[in-house]
């Protein structure tokens, strides 16, 4: 997996490239903890590269997503397609991710 980071104003948007899992999910963990160490506030996790999870891909978003919410900071999650979707979708964790279809309305809920 490899992450790699661009700014679009005050939102960060962690693109993810690759398979999360076991091996490296803690990654996307210790990264969102830097940053948020460094006090950024909006973040977007673009899963458009992403084309495998398991379950400690899904245990590393539903750390994030707790932290997040906790911290009253914002969180969007996007592009999610084929067998991540599905993952999620069977584990009943659809409504408790910010799931956004497009990196359009992740960047628009931010305004909210």
């Amino acid at each position: 997996m490899e992450l790699k980071i661009r700014k679009n104003e005050e939102i960060y948007i962690i693109d993810v490239l690759g398979e999360m899992d076991l091996y490296n999910s803690y990654k996307l963990k210790e990264l969102l903890l830097k940053m948020i160490e460094k006090k950024i506030e909006k973040f977007i996790i673009n899963m458009e590269e992403v084309e495998y999870i398991d379950s400690s891909g899904i245990g590393a978003l539903i750390y994030i997503t707790s932290t997040i919410k906790k911290m009253n900071l914002n969180l969007s999650i996007t592009n999610v397609h084929g067998s991540v979707k599905k993952v999620i979708e069977l584990t009943k964790l659809s409504n408790f991710f910010p799931i956004f279809p497009s990196m359009e309305e992740a960047v628009k809920s931010m305004d909210k």
